[in-house]
This record gives structure tokens, C-alpha cells and sequence, in this order.
């Protein structure tokens, strides 16, 4: 399979597969060019570093992968590390995992590391991929708070690490029923659009090029800019009126390209066709690049 000649994201929705068939897994390794790339794991996001750059380890050495580099940032002063920094630049393939969103960009954010992971993607030869607080923090404005809205306070945004703007991710999304939270959020944000990523289900982005969805579940694209709304006029953490929502699913299997895209340039499903009208907003602010502040 002939490399991407522009970048590319793989946004995961969590607990994708990593004993199986790793079809995830193993796209990511086809967008970065094939198992004899470099690879790196950062692990940022999760209080256990060891033991999860241990289970992706031995994804990736299944996979025939045996450039792995774990990128371990426990502290700011880690993620500012110049050496570190020159393994995420080089790395044809980079990894976020799970954990927590908020605790990944407080030592990622404006880090030698995060401006590294943007040269690598901005060159075009790397593919970016987070899962689950990986997938999240991907988003120039990501969520932060509660799982749920039933959870007492209501949840926020913060600032992400920008690879996508004017779209906030959640993860683990039909599994832990968040269309609730999520549309919580884009009462409060409505310039805003949404994207729900289901467990073992990524959404592949190439820039210029389309979208496609992958695994065994759906993208849930909720829009509230046309919808109205009395959430100005509740109190925070409230539940609000919304009217005119739209709301798009999109299974494994759909995929959508720009009506004109670089040709040969393509890693995505040859059943890709023309973004529908419904969805063309959607897959347009998809394919913006975005460097964080």
C-alpha cells in the first residue's frame, strides 16, 4: 500500500482491539507506512504508563512492529525534553492513550512534545492517533468534567492540542450513553459541531482528502448552529430546551471525500464517495488543519 502523502488522524473511541484482529491497530500502521516505520506510544494521559505501553506493546510486536518507542511524560519537565521531543518529530506513527484528557494537555500543552506530534502531522509523512482521553484532547476545544450529565455538575471545555477545530470528540460514546453530555456542550457552544465515537470505531481523517469510519461501531455527528435554544436563560448544569437539532450517523464502512482532493494521494476505503449535502459541513471543518496556539 502506497503512503499518504498528507497527514493523517485516527481518532479512536476507546477500548478498540488489541488481542484480536486489531483492524484499527493495523490501520494505523498502514497509514504510517507500513510495520517497518517508526513508532512511538505516549502515555501522557494514563496513571499507569508501564502497564498500558506494556498491552500496546505486544499489539504492535504482533503486528510485526519493532520500531516502539514508549514516550513516558509524567511531569511538565518530561514533556519539555529535548531528546523526547526528536523521537515524536521522526515518528512515522504516534499514539495517545487513554486515561484523562485533562491531565494529558496540562503536560502536553505548548510542550516541545506537542509542537513536535504537529511537525510530524504538518510534514505530511505522520499519522496522529489518540484513543479514548487521546481521542478527546485531539479537538482545539476538547471535554472536561463528568462522564455523564446525570453527574451532578455539568462538564466544560478546555483547551485541546488543536489537530481539529471547530469540533468537539467524545469517546466511549453509545457505550456510556454521553449524547446527553455532548449536547449539553453545543447548547453552550453553538458555532460548534459534535462527533460521538463509539468503542472499537475510529474515525480516519485525511486533510484535503476525506473521512472514513472504521470498527464496529458509529460516529455520532450531532449540529446545533441552526438549532434553538433557551440555554442562556437556565441555570449552569441544567438540562436545555434544543430545537432543530441534526443529528448523522455514520457506520463503520461510510466514507466521504472532498469533490476534489490530490489524486493518488488517498488511504482511504476505495467505496469512498462525495460528502453528501447533509454531511458536507461536517466533512469540510474535518479537514482543516490546525495548529494549537
Amino acid at each position: 500500500m502506497n503512503k499518504a502523502r498528507s497527514g493523517s488522524l485516527l481518532i479512536i473511541g476507546g477500548s478498540e482491539d488489541r488481542t484480536g484482529s486489531r483492524d484499527i491497530l493495523q490501520r494505523l500502521v498502514a497509514l504510517a507506512g507500513g510495520s517497518e516505520r517508526k513508532f512511538v506510544v505516549l502515555t501522557a494521559a494514563s496513571g499507569r504508563p508501564e502497564q498500558v505501553f506494556g498491552q500496546y506493546a505486544s499489539a504492535f510486536r504482533a503486528m510485526g512492529v519493532h520500531d516502539l518507542t514508549h514516550v513516558r511524560t509524567s511531569t511538565p519537565e518530561q514533556a519539555q525534553d529535548a531528546d523526547l521531543a526528536r523521537l515524536v518529530r521522526a515518528a512515522d506513527g504516534i499514539l495517545m492513550t487513554g486515561g484523562d484528557q485533562q491531565r494529558l494537555c496540562e503536560l502536553l500543552g505548548g510542550s516541545a512534545i506537542e509542537r513536535a506530534m504537529h511537525d510530524a502531522f504538518e510534514s505530511g509523512r505522520a499519522c496522529v492517533a489518540g484513543t479514548s482521553a487521546g481521542a478527546s484532547a485531539l479537538s482545539a476545544q476538547m471535554v472536561i468534567g463528568p462522564a455523564s450529565m446525570d453527574e451532578g455538575s455539568a462538564a466544560g471545555l478546555g483547551k485541546g492540542l488543536g489537530f481539529v477545530s471547530g469540533v468537539i470528540i467524545d469517546q466511549h460514546f453509545s457505550q456510556r450513553n454521553r449524547l446527553g453530555r455532548l449536547l449539553g456542550l453545543l447548547g453552550q457552544h453553538p458555532s460548534l459541531m459534535g462527533a460521538g465515537i463509539d468503542e472499537n470505531t475510529a474515525l480516519i481523517v485525511q486533510p484535503g482528502v476525506g473521512i472514513e469510519v472504521i470498527g464496529q461501531g458509529t460516529v455520532s455527528v450531532v449540529d446545533c448552529r441552526r438549532a434553538v435554544s433557551n440555554v442562556s436563560d437556565i441555570a449552569p448544569g441544567a438540562p436545555a430546551e434544543l430545537l432543530g437539532i441534526q443529528l448523522h450517523v455514520l457506520p463503520a464502512g461510510s466514507a466521504f471525500q472532498m469533490e476534489v482532493h490530490e489524486p493518488g494521494s488517498s488511504m482511504l476505503s476505495r467505496q469512498a464517495r462525495p460528502a453528501p449535502r447533509q454531511v458536507q459541513d461536517f466533512v469540510s471543518t474535518m479537514m482543516q488543519r490546525s495548529r494549537a496556539a
